[in-house]
């Protein structure tokens, strides 16, 4: 059944008791996820994410000891160059950064390892040392904003999209009508979305891709809009482990980011679709289907003894549906059945009758 909204408002009925009762679960709790501050490494809470625990293995890095001298010296020199940006009110990103001394720092991975090291042990977010990151993300949809310098933006409806800012603090006067946000997990889906006039189809709505694992600034932008309107935000991902570690990454975080789960994640968000079981549901044809390599039976198993998965059992049943099938499927296997069919059938459907979990 294909499905165009236009101006119809009971397109969009189940949407909004889906919103409404986002709303009314934060106005019971007495205040918005993530306002009880960052705690010390990885632990779950249903409300933030992934979080920091009070009592959890560290690492000690002396100046007089040989084997941890040179990152000592790193720490000081990149701490110094935060000092300074401080100090001047300026900005620099971590490529920024480690072109200050390639050959010293040896590689990107050091230097972004350290700032991370860097945040954590300050316990403050990476944009309060003044180091961002290059934003690789893109946006379209019902949005405006002004940035930082007094730029104002208006993200377009239709082909095109614009990149994710790269600094998300300085971004004000945010303004959207949307009824929903989309996370799309890659660039190449999330172009076709555009290239069928879905935003405008779907109109008001607003899309997202930070095109596979996102960025921070991309994880940044996503909660502040949540923070900001409150509007439902779905995920549309591969029926595959690794589609699931990445709307995993966007609702509850990652390890590596843990002490800042609060900045950054969403739980309230929903698992829209690829689902596993929508596979057999729609009779997608076999040959469209993957078989699950060794490596995605691994991080299948990982996900499935994660502690946010016992908070999700529809999750745990849909995941245990990949793993008893051991098959897996693209986002671009619905094109089997048409070549639109994700666009004009399958996700104004799942919208306009609350197919999410």
């Amino acid at each position: 059944m294909a499905v165009v909204p236009g101006a119809e408002a009971a397109f969009f009925e189940v949407l909004d008791r889906h919103r409404a009762s986002l709303v009314a679960a934060l106005r019971r709790s007495g205040a918005e996820a993530g306002t009880q501050g960052t705690r010390l490494a990885s632990r779950f809470e249903d409300s933030v994410g992934l979080q920091m625990v009070a009592h959890c293995t560290t690492r000690k890095i002396k100046s007089d000891s040989p084997k941890s001298v040179k990152n000592f010296a790193l720490i000081l020199k990149i701490l110094s160059m935060i000092y300074k940006l401080v100090q001047s009110n300026t900005y620099a990103t971590k490529r920024d950064i480690y072109y200050t001394d390639s050959q010293l720092f040896g590689n990107q991975t050091v230097v972004d390892n350290i700032i991370n090291d860097i945040s954590c042990m300050l316990r403050v977010p990476r944009r309060s040392l003044h180091i961002l990151s290059t934003s690789k993300g893109l946006i379209a949809g019902n949005l405006r904003y002004i940035e930082e310098d007094g730029t104002k933006v208006h993200c377009p409806c239709g082909a095109t999209a614009i990149a994710v800012p790269s600094n998300i603090q300085g971004i004000r006067n945010l303004i959207t009508d949307a009824k929903f946000l989309l996370i799309v997990e890659k660039d190449a889906t999330f172009q076709r979305l555009l290239d069928d006039d879905f935003c405008n189809k779907m109109s008001p709505c607003i899309l997202v891709t930070g095109k596979g694992v996102p960025d921070l600034n991309t994880r940044l932008l996503v909660k502040k809009l949540w923070d900001s309107f409150h509007i439902p935000i779905f995920t549309l991902v591969d029926a595959d482990p690794h589609g699931i570690e990445i709307m995993c990454i966007y609702k509850y975080g990652s390890m590596s980011m843990s002490f800042e789960a609060h900045n950054l994640t969403v739980p309230a968000m929903r698992w829209l679709g690829l689902l596993p079981s929508d596979i057999k549901r729609l009779n997608v044809p076999r040959d469209s289907l993957i078989p699950l390599t060794k490596q995605d039976q691994v991080k299948l198993d990982s996900i499935l003894k994660r502690p946010y998965v016992t908070c999700q059992p529809v999750w745990r049943r849909e995941m245990e549906i990949m793993a008893n099938s051991k098959m897996k499927a693209e986002i671009q296997a619905l094109t089997s059945l048409s070549s639109d069919y994700l666009s004009r059938v399958y996700l104004p459907n799942k919208i306009k009758f609350g197919g999410w979990i």
